[in-house]
């Protein structure tokens, strides 16, 4: 047994998350779970059973740092008494008598794993860590040993985020991964009064992230939170209800490889399925999008300048009236800092005014990703592309397209007796009045 090897003594829910585990396995645990003492305690456990020497595990969390301070000390207390293991203060690493090595490790310093090979890793709120860590570091380092290695993630949510993904994944029989959430509601671990005090000083989505495991619990700052997008996808407009509203085609282009291009359509309070390419040239996405210009007959068609001077290029030599957005240019507002604030707070007041979404995961997922601050001169600024990627999350193309039907106010056109648009009769939802 694991806890007669090591001292370690697992409570109830410890011990049947150990007895559970698969190549891959996914937990979501409330704080002060014990989920970093069962963590160590595995990889340790995988180390001494293990009929092969030399074997290397690793324990991966954010930051070098965090790693030292969450884990270290726990690693070196529960091998401190088996025979022949050495401890590196150096480079925070247990070496046991056949060679075998434990390692802590940051993904602020993923190059570093680079190369490596790993039977066991585990991953240390994966939230936090930069996006690419898992599927182009730590995944492709469990290929390279014949018994095939091994990962356990651990965490608490922080919105839908990577972890998010990788927990609806695990949750999918057909995958073969393990999947636990572990509530305080639903634990004895902690004391019923110790909760109570936790909950007195946190706000109502800290506690619901930090104690329920609520992924759908938005951070603090969130521009959009993910019940506002909930509510807005159960939303369905009739015909009727947007009847005489501009229609308006948002296009957000790829700006690397693992960005995606979008073209997204609105008719007033309505927005439709978006149409998403990951991998596709300026030609063919102007292609696209001139398609849906003669099928759709939009109003306004705005699209990112940032990557998008090929599309829109080809398409006005085409003939099509086009828009061009500068996501970092002046907004129309003062109170913004950029015109890529100033859109997606006007898509906020939207969804406050009813606006519906198509029920689509990565769209909603898109929406509730970006925080806000205020800048130096109290000016709303949204968080970047850039910075969403580094603490884990994707870049939310999808959310940016559709932010990009509010770049400016869009008058509609009067159909005439013969079917051609005339003069603007009515303007479409406009955030800056």
């Amino acid at each position: 047994m694991i806890k007669q090897r090591l001292g370690y003594t697992p409570h109830k829910y410890q011990d049947e998350i150990h007895k559970n585990l698969k190549r891959f396995s996914v937990l979501v645990c409330h704080r002060r779970f014990g989920k970093t003492y069962l963590a160590i305690n595995a990889l340790i456990d995988a180390a001494l059973r293990s009929k092969k020497k030399n074997e290397r595990y690793g324990y991966v969390a954010p930051y070098q740092k965090q790693a030292r301070q969450v884990a270290w000390d726990y690693l070196k207390r529960f091998t401190v008494n088996i025979p022949g293991t050495k401890a590196s203060e150096s480079d925070s690493s247990i070496d046991f008598a056949d060679g075998s090595r434990i390692r802590l490790y940051g993904s602020d310093n993923g190059e570093s794993m680079r190369g490596l090979f790993f039977d066991g890793v585990v991953m240390d709120e994966i939230a936090d860590m930069r996006p690419e860590t898992w599927p182009e570091i730590i995944r492709p380092a469990l290929t390279d040993r014949k018994h095939k290695g091994w990962c356990l993630f651990i965490g608490t949510p922080k919105g839908l985020n990577q972890f998010y993904d990788l927990y609806q994944y695990a949750q999918n029989p057909k995958n073969k991964w393990y999947s636990g959430m572990y509530r305080v509601d639903e634990t004895d671990v902690l004391e019923e009064e110790e909760v109570k005090m936790a909950r007195a000083t946190m706000t109502e989505n800290q506690y619901r992230r930090e104690f329920l495991c609520d992924f759908s619990a938005s951070m603090d700052n969130a521009l959009i939170t993910i019940d506002k997008v909930t509510d807005a996808a159960a939303i369905k407009r009739t015909e009727g209800e947007i009847m005489g509203s501009a229609k308006i085609l948002g296009v957000d282009v790829a700006r690397f490889g693992d960005d995606r291009s979008v073209v997204i359509k609105r008719q007033g309070l309505a927005s439709y399925e978006p149409q998403v390419y990951d991998t596709i040239d300026n030609m063919t996405l102007a292609g696209m999008v001139a398609q849906t210009v003669n099928e759709w007959s939009p109003d306004a068609v705005f699209i990112d300048a940032g990557r998008g001077e090929g599309v829109i290029d080809r398409l006005r030599q085409l003939g099509y009236s086009v828009s061009e957005v500068n996501f970092g240019g002046k907004a129309l507002n003062p109170m913004y800092h950029n015109k890529r604030a100033e859109m997606w707070d006007s898509m906020k007041i939207w969804l406050d005014d009813g606006g519906s979404l198509p029920n689509n995961v990565d769209l909603k997922t898109d929406l509730c990703v970006p925080t806000y601050k205020f800048d130096s001169t109290n000016r709303i600024q949204l968080e970047s592309k850039d910075d969403i990627k580094k603490r884990g999350g994707r870049s939310p193309d999808l959310g940016d397209a559709l932010a990009l039907t509010f770049a400016y106010p869009v008058a509609a056109k009067k159909i005439g007796h013969f079917g051609f648009k005339e003069e603007a009769v009515l303007a479409d939802y406009d955030p800056f009045n």
